[in-house]
């Protein structure tokens, strides 16, 4: 069976991770995962992309350690995107929603964390479990601490616990908590609704934050009006800055074309 199951519709991919019993990744799912969100990224006709786990009770529970058991290697060759295919795929300028589905633990996590925006469903489970198994959550140890308060994301990191989605929209890591029933209704209502907005200024946004992550504000902000980033100087140039404006006189919905 293909790990990977992908659905279009118009504008937006949804990606499904569909590998039982509980949709781990191993090496060769991460490089096909990789590919399939290269591929979303390289799509001009594609804006949003929803992650999420098959079945009901897991989204992701990361690793698979019976596949390193067997042979995988954890400093192997993950594919393009690095670990599932999202958190070090370069210059994936459109929004991704997860909707997390079940059990999201580990790397499972991780890749929610690779997100722009996560949904999750009402009995959602969520951990960082990786120093029970001698090793180091190593994107989420660089992603949690600036996501929420320090001390909850080192808690987290350092005793391996289990929180709930109640928690985890607390502290601010989730958008919402849905019935578990509609929760891909929910993520399509957002994807529809990010896909009907302008592209290039979603991209410029993406760009902005990763760009000013580890910068000085006003180091950012001349990289910013002195056009220095891509996406910012495409959309500075581009008819879509021009029809939201003219869109804004007119008193009308803007039409955006991407260019």
């Amino acid at each position: 069976m293909d790990p990977i199951k992908t659905r279009r519709e118009g504008a937006i991919l949804e990606v499904t991770l569909d590998r039982p019993k509980a949709n781990a990744i191993d090496l060769a799912t991460s490089v096909q995962m990789g590919e399939v969100f290269a591929g979303f990224r390289d799509d001009p006709e594609l804006r949003v992309a929803i992650i999420t786990g098959g079945g009901e009770k897991f989204f992701c529970p990361g690793w698979d350690l019976k596949a390193a058991a067997g042979g995988d290697a954890v400093d192997g060759n993950y594919g393009v995107g690095g670990f599932g295919g999202l958190q070090e795929l370069r210059g994936l300028n459109k929004p991704v929603i997860a909707a997390v589905n079940g059990i999201c633990c580990g790397g499972g996590l991780e890749l929610a964390l690779s997100a722009d925006m996560i949904l999750a469903a009402d009995h959602a489970t969520f951990a960082l479990p990786e120093i029970r198994s001698g090793t180091v959550a190593d994107a989420a140890s660089i992603k949690l601490p600036k996501r929420i308060p320090y001390h909850i994301a080192m808690e987290l990191l350092l005793t391996g616990r289990w929180f709930d989605a109640a928690e985890g929209k607390g502290w601010g890591l989730i958008n919402e908590i849905i019935a578990g029933d509609q929760l891909m209704d929910r993520a399509w209502e957002l994807a529809r609704l990010l896909a009907s907005g302008p592209p290039l200024v979603y991209a410029a946004i993406k760009e902005v934050v990763r760009d000013a992550e580890d910068s000085k504000f006003q180091d950012a902000m001349n990289r910013i009006t002195g056009r220095q980033l891509e996406s910012v100087d495409k959309l500075y140039a581009s008819e879509d800055q021009m029809e939201g404006a003219r869109a804004f006189a007119e008193k009308r919905d803007p039409v955006w074309k991407g260019k």
